[in-house]
């Protein structure tokens, strides 16, 4: 059988059927032309509101696409004002604001006091592929995405100010272009972008060297900030490089930091949030543990709660550790069946709104713990208490002094069941400790997991900063220094917190069940 002439006679009768059907639907139905408010012919009438309280699709009004979510378009995501969820575009611009006035204070008092006009330049990340064609999930360039508010890759944000005070906002972006949105999406385009994204103006990102050189030869003397390292695009790099004399270019990446390190009342309840669903989920994974699952299915329990209240996706890589696993810090692998009698150990944290959680929970597969295992944990619990209350005061002023403190109270209570010797005492003692705890005490917090790393952990905690206290025990098989039951026990309690005023803290994760009987009864339940 000739199918290409059965198909070409199909189409032709197709046709003739067609053209049959539109004559007598318009002698019958002649075309009107509709108002705003009328419904098409032959369509229901769509109720003016509705019972799930969102507006009807208006299907007269055209569909506007950006490169990202809006209010307009994704309204159970954002609010009105808000350009990502629980942040304002004013809030994004007050921080422009905040790091030019921080780039000419430091310009002012430093080297460069004679400069005073200046450009900072900050990339977006640009995509990553696993393999050909085939993308890993896009995350953003944290710090421009904290200045921009922009979702969208190979974007470049620029920050001018000049003699008088006078400031300039501009974002390069991807032009539009309908084939590469049919394959990648919608961009929102240098038409809307000003309004969008609240800048002064938008340009293509395929102008950006021609309006570098135009700055060059006006401001002469202007210092360029650019941080060539942390810079995902490539050709940014060298566009920035020939442009600018880089010898002298600075690095704006520490005064961001100084920035995100204290988190604003918005930026606070976005914590909160994450933290919370984080909290819940790994609440719900020790709930439904039980012995022989794989510590993958773990991994995919943690994910799946955390993901189906709201999270984008996990913060990290979770670390789901059963039994001697739980002795390798940063074991990813998740590969193994945790056995009757074993312990797990979860570090898992969720992205929400581009706020971070981090939180770590050990538990008894079988909801019991063990003798030896119930030792080290109320130990531990007792010392993380401990850290806790030390917050803010002596001891706790730094991180860098929480650590200190954590070695030493660490190191006392295993002097006490015998895990160290009586003998060992003063800096001993604590480096003593440091080998079953062979890590920081804590880290900054914020829209990165390990949040603005150039901030050094030996400032004082001010109100604002958010951070994590996680002591552990990491015994190995091959220890012979401690008794054989405690050996091949791994345990880790890790608690987010937000620094507050008058010496005052809040565990963000209070939620997270950490009580030995709690655990027992959520197991048991």
């Amino acid at each position: 059988m000739n199918l290409a002439k059965v198909y070409h006679q199909f189409q032709s009768k197709r046709s003739q059927i067609l053209k049959i059907l539109t004559l007598c639907d318009s002698k019958n139905h002649p075309i009107r032309h509709c108002s705003s408010n009328a419904t098409p012919a032959g369509l229901p009438k769509v109720p003016s509101s509705s019972p799930t309280g969102q507006e009807p699709l208006d299907l007269s009004k055209p569909i506007i696409s950006y490169g990202q979510p809006m209010s307009s378009t994704h309204p159970h995501l954002l609010h009105e004002d808000e350009l990502i969820p629980g942040i304002r575009l004013a809030e994004i611009q007050a921080r422009r604001r905040a790091l030019l006035a921080m780039v000419r204070n430091y310009a002012a008092t430093g080297l460069d006091r004679n400069i005073k006009e200046h450009i900072v330049v900050i990339p977006s990340a640009n995509k990553k592929y696993m393999s050909d064609k085939i993308p890993y999930v896009f995350r953003q360039n944290t710090d421009f995405l904290y200045l921009s508010g922009c979702l969208e890759p190979d974007t470049v944000l620029t920050l001018e100010v000049d003699s008088n005070g006078n400031e300039k906002s501009t974002l390069f972006v991807r032009p539009k272009d309908s084939h590469a949105e049919l394959w990648d999406g919608p961009r929102t385009g240098v038409e809307r972008s000003p309004h969008v994204f609240g800048v002064d103006q938008a340009i293509d990102v395929n102008d950006l060297k021609g309006y570098l050189i135009k700055y060059s030869f006006a401001h002469p003397q202007g210092l360029v900030w650019f941080d060539a390292k942390v810079c995902d695009l490539e050709d940014v790099r060298k566009i920035v490089g020939d442009v600018s004399k880089s010898e002298v270019n600075r690095s704006p990446v520490a005064l961001i930091h100084k920035l995100r390190v204290v988190k604003t009342p918005a930026e606070r309840e976005l914590m909160r949030r994450t933290c919370q669903i984080a909290s819940a989920a790994i609440n719900r994974t020790i709930q439904e543990s039980r012995a022989g699952q794989s510590e993958h299915q773990l991994f995919a329990k943690v994910d799946f709660f955390s993901r189906m209240a709201g999270a984008n996706y996990m913060a990290y890589p979770p670390v789901v550790a059963g039994g001697s696993n739980a002795t390798v810090i940063h074991y990813v692998n998740n590969n193994q069946i945790v056995r009757d009698g074993e312990m797990v150990l979860m570090d898992a944290g969720c992205e929400y709104g581009g706020y971070t959680s981090d939180i770590t929970r050990t538990w008894p597969i079988n909801g019991e713990f063990s003798e030896p295992q119930r030792i080290l944990y109320e130990l531990l619990s007792q010392v993380q208490r401990e850290l806790l209350e030390s917050l803010q005061s002596t001891g706790g002023e730094t991180l860098d002094q929480l650590f200190d403190t954590m070695c030493l109270k660490l190191g006392k209570y295993l002097q006490e069941v015998g895990l160290i010797p009586r003998a060992v005492q003063g800096v001993e003692l604590g480096r003593a400790a440091y080998k079953f705890c062979p890590h920081h005490v804590s880290h900054y917090l914020g829209m990165d997991v390990h949040d603005t790393p150039m901030i050094s952990r030996s400032i004082t905690l001010v109100p604002g900063m958010v951070c994590t206290v996680e002591p552990g025990i990491y015994i190995s098989h091959r220890r012979k220094d401690v008794p054989p039951e405690f050996r091949g026990l791994g345990l880790r309690i890790e608690d987010d917190v937000l620094i507050k005023p008058d010496n005052q803290i809040e565990v963000l994760t209070e939620g997270c069940v950490k009580d030995i009987r709690q655990i027992e009864a959520l197991i048991g339940s």
